[in-house]
């Protein structure tokens, strides 16, 4: 998430939006992972995806001109994917498409702009179309396995979750409003089952957990220890046994998550401004965690 300094100022006012449930929150400590960094020299980094082929993919913002799609080898080399990307957010791949958000800044979300749109570019080809349009600051980005796909807004009066459905041959269906009651819904991350979204700027920093299947039904709150503002939640991945890794962006740190019991504790400090977490793809070392950051620095975390 791109954030300026009046963006902070407002959302430091923001209350929650819903209450919290009975979950309750438990910390344990766990052992410390090794910190490295794979490449730095970027702008502001706001996501990452794997293109299956042997290159990390992130998407660079800048607060005085348009953005980019970068690439990343696994030695740190760098190169571009696509340019003139207008403040870039999530990136998800299905197969060889690539799906990103742009229009991803903090003044389309204060103003709501509906400037926002899905694009879709072919890896191989390279050909590039937009998949949805009229969204207001769309920010993280998730495949559901009926392949519809979920982006969040997290500034302005109607922050929460959309969904943008399929109609199963790959055509977009509708664009909807699926809750606002997530508060300022952040990173977002689908697995077992369930669709996980992390909020940002509300007092209580939360995970809310919903049904894939009913996103707009019940939910539920892992609570996650530190104040919003202060921590700054940002994206989230969720991990093949179903556990949460999630980026706290201020707070510099990443932290793991048990849905089931509820329990966390920080895998990694020392990751300064960390906007998101994936495991590696093809290329990369799979039991690793990669991280983008506001720094421009793109990093590794090993288990130890």
């Amino acid at each position: 998430m791109k954030v300026g300094a009046a963006a902070v100022a407002a959302c430091l006012v923001l209350a929650a939006s819903v209450a919290l449930s009975p979950t309750a929150e438990a910390s344990s400590t766990c052992t410390p992972w090794s910190v490295s960094t794979v490449a730095s020299g970027f702008g502001m980094l706001e996501n990452l995806e794997f293109d299956g082929r042997g290159s990390m993919i992130v998407s660079e913002t800048s607060p005085i001109g348009p953005g980019a799609l970068r690439t990343v080898a696994p030695n740190g080399d760098r190169g571009t994917l696509l340019s003139g990307v207008g403040s870039p957010g999530g990136l998800v791949r299905d197969g060889s498409s690539l799906f990103f958000t742009t229009g991803n800044s903090a003044d389309a979300g204060l103003f709501d702009m509906r400037t926002g749109t899905i694009e879709k570019i072919d890896l191989g080809s390279g050909a590039k179309s937009t998949y949805a349009s009229g969204l207001t600051m769309p920010n993280g980005l998730a495949r559901s396995a009926t392949g519809d796909l979920f982006t969040t807004r997290n500034l302005g009066g109607a922050s929460g979750l959309t969904r943008i459905t399929t109609d199963g041959a790959g055509s977009v269906g509708s664009v909807s409003t699926v809750r606002t009651d997530l508060g300022s819904a952040n990173g977002i991350g689908i697995g077992g089952g369930k669709i996980y979204v992390a909020n940002t700027f509300d007092p209580e920093s939360t995970v809310t957990v919903l049904d894939e299947k009913d996103p707009a039904g019940p939910s539920s709150r892992i609570r996650v220890e530190g104040i919003g503002p202060l921590t700054m939640s940002d994206d989230l991945t969720v991990a093949d046994d179903g556990t949460v890794y999630l980026a706290q962006n201020l707070a510099g740190r990443v932290v793991r998550l048990d849905p089931e019991t509820g329990s966390s504790c920080v895998i990694a400090t020392g990751v300064p401004l960390t906007s998101s977490v994936a495991f590696g793809g093809v290329g990369f070392d799979s039991d690793a965690l990669y991280a983008t950051s506001f720094d421009g620095t793109v990093r590794k975390m090993t288990p130890v």
